[in-house]
C-alpha cells in the first residue's frame, strides 16, 4: 500500500499558492493522508523544495504525529509542541 498525501489548497505538480508562502500569509496548507502501514508508531512530514535556487530548501518539519492522524488543518500553529504531542 502506498502512502498518499493530498490537499485542497493545491493539486499535484502545481505551484503552491502565494497564501502558503512567505510572500503571502505564510500559513501551512491543509493536508490529508492515507495508506500508513498498520504498524506505524508515529508520523513525520518534511516539506522541502528541491528546485530552490540555492539547492534543496527545507520549509518545515513536523514529527511525532500520532499514528492514527489522517491530516493537518490549514494554519498549524508554529508552537514547539502541539496539543497532540507533535513537534
Amino acid at each position: 500500500m502506498a502512502l498518499e498525501l493530498t490537499s485542497t489548497a493545491f493539486h499535484d505538480a502545481q505551484a503552491i499558492p502565494k497564501k502558503y508562502t512567505r510572500d503571502g500569509q505564510d500559513v501551512s496548507p491543509d493536508l490529508a493522508w492515507s495508506g500508513a502501514p498498520e504498524e506505524t508508531k508515529s508520523l513525520a512530514l518534511i516539506v522541502d523544495d528541491p528546485d530552490a535556487p540555492a539547492g534543496v530548501w527545507v520549509h518545515w518539519v513536523i514529527y511525532d504525529l500520532p499514528a492514527d492522524a489522517r491530516g493537518l488543518p490549514e494554519g498549524v500553529p508554529q508552537d514547539r509542541e502541539l496539543r497532540d504531542g507533535a513537534r
